[in-house]
Order: structure tokens, then sequence, then C-alpha cells
């Protein structure tokens, strides 16, 4: 769930989205409107199968706990 295995792949596990979200936090976002940024990038990755938002929050904790963002 966190790392990509060999069934979740690198854009489904909470690393790899939050590595993109890191990537959209180069200019300051409100969570919503890093979720609309995010919803815009996440279409060229995964077309099939959009990442939820609770996969999003989850990201976003994740990358709260480990200290990459305020």
């Amino acid at each position: 769930m966190i790392l990509p295995t060999k069934h979740i792949p690198e854009s489904r596990c909470i690393l790899g989205v939050g590595a993109r979200l890191l990537l959209l936090l180069e200019h300051e976002h409100t969570v919503s409107g890093l979720w609309d940024a995010y919803k815009r990038t996440d279409g060229a990755y995964t077309a099939s199968s959009p990442v939820p938002f609770d996969w999003y929050i989850l990201a976003l904790d994740f990358l709260y706990a480990v200290g990459a963002v305020e």
C-alpha cells in the first residue's frame, strides 16, 4: 500500500502519489486546489483507474508524517 508491489503499481501506491504531489507543490495550493491540480495531471498517468480522494489524503498524511510538507 505504501510501496509498489507486484499487485500495486507505482502510480497507485501512497509513495508514488506523494511523489507526484510534491511535484505539484512547487507553488502554494490549498488542499482542494491541490486535489484539482492532481486530478488534472493524474489523467495523464492513469486514465483507466483514477486515484480516489481517500488515497490522496493518505498521501498527504504520509508526506506530513515524514516531514516533507508542513
